[in-house]
């Protein structure tokens, strides 16, 4: 395959690229999310090389959620301690990758990018706010599109830079795979939480109830906990609908406390789940709703309708593009102000000045096209 770098720029006369690709690593030691919105890249990539060997390297724990992903044969993590990470670069230089894309800008991608031995190392181009030698540990950098010529959505923090190759995606939308041994784990954690369940097989726990994250790595992210649970009682009111509280084992005891605050109108799953068992679960909700987190990309790549809650990030950036996602956005001239939180806070008044009635109403919309 032929191809050239667009707008991509050598940092130095590289040598010519390879003409065949035999073998190409993607590096993404980016959170859940950004894991999750690689997957178009993934499969592009796998198009345009169909022949070529694809393997990913990811942060430690992300990988289940790829494992059962078709195009990939290998999958590779970054482990702590010294010893296993010389194991891991000696495994990646002895496949002998012919190309490296890094999708992230750090400075860790970079470094185990060129430990690869690759002879091809491609990023995004990054004239400030990374150490200076970044960019000089690849052999082609790909310029961002001006602002006017920017594309919005989560897939594009990847697609940008195959672009440079001249690789196009033909579909944007994320997609995970789930095992059958996964699905059935899954469904007996439901079965256990007592949540309601009709059928087997794929639609085991096909019943009318829907998934809430309410939590995230960061509080100026998160709407009033009180308001979630007045949101509960609602739906349970007028749609009969049982909620299932999802989230991390460090939010265990705070999903407790909404099961708790609304009478016991929600069952409580936060950290009752692997990642790939959080993944099927959300492929069993009818609707997923909460806040912008790693879940609601989950929930998307599964084929789960969202309703998602945006506040200082930018939901252009991030939320899902397609008519099945809902995003709730406050009605504030600085939204989004992409800071963390107002003054430094890590308190974010649009968001906590957003009324229950406007959510409700999003939630009910998208309720309607599913029952």
């Amino acid at each position: 395959m032929r191809y050239s770098l667009g707008k991509a720029r050598a940092l130095w006369p590289p040598d010519a690229l390879p003409q065949a690709v035999r073998k190409i690593l993607v590096v993404q030691l980016g959170d859940i999310g950004d894991v999750v919105w690689t997957t178009p890249t993934l499969w592009a990539l796998r198009e345009a090389w169909p022949e070529a060997s694809l393997s990913i390297l990811l942060r430690a724990g992300s990988g289940c959620l790829l494992e059962a992903d078709p195009s990939l044969p290998e999958i590779f993590e970054v482990q702590r301690g010294r010893i296993e990470q010389i194991r891991l670069v000696k495994k990646l230089r002895d496949r002998r990758f012919d190309i490296v894309f890094d999708l992230r800008a750090d400075d860790r991608g970079a470094i185990m990018s060129r430990l690869t031995g690759a002879p091809v190392r491609i990023a995004q181009y990054y004239p400030t706010g990374l150490p200076f030698w970044r960019n000089r540990l690849f052999t082609h950098l790909v310029h961002p599109a001006p602002p006017r010529e920017r594309i919005f959505g989560a897939a594009e923090q990847s697609l940008r830079i195959i672009r440079g190759v001249g690789i196009e995606a033909k579909d944007t939308r994320p997609r995970l795979w789930i095992k059958e041994q996964i699905r059935e784990r899954t469904g007996a954690i439901l079965e256990k939480a007592g949540v309601p369940q009709s059928g087997k097989g794929e639609n085991t726990t096909d019943g009318h109830w829907i998934s809430l994250n309410p939590f995230s790595r960061w509080s100026y992210k998160e709407w009033p906990t009180e308001r979630w649970v007045e949101i509960i009682g609602r739906l349970r009111e007028s749609c009969n609908l049982t909620t299932v509280v999802v989230g991390s084992e460090a939010e265990r005891l705070r999903a407790a406390d909404i099961v708790e605050a609304c009478g016991g109108e929600a069952r409580n799953l936060a950290g009752c789940t692997t990642l790939a068992e959080l993944a099927c679960l959300l492929s069993f909700s009818r609707l997923h709703i909460g806040v912008d987190s790693a879940a609601p990309h989950i929930a998307a790549a599964v084929g789960t309708p969202t309703v998602t809650v945006y506040g200082p990030s930018d939901w252009r950036d991030w939320a899902p593009v397609d008519e099945s996602h809902r995003i709730v956005v406050p009605d504030m001239i600085c939204v989004p102000c992409r800071e963390k939180g107002c003054d430094g806070s890590e308190k974010s008044r649009c968001l906590e000045t957003l009324g229950v009635d406007r959510v409700e109403k999003a939630i009910l919309d998208a309720l309607k096209g599913i029952f």
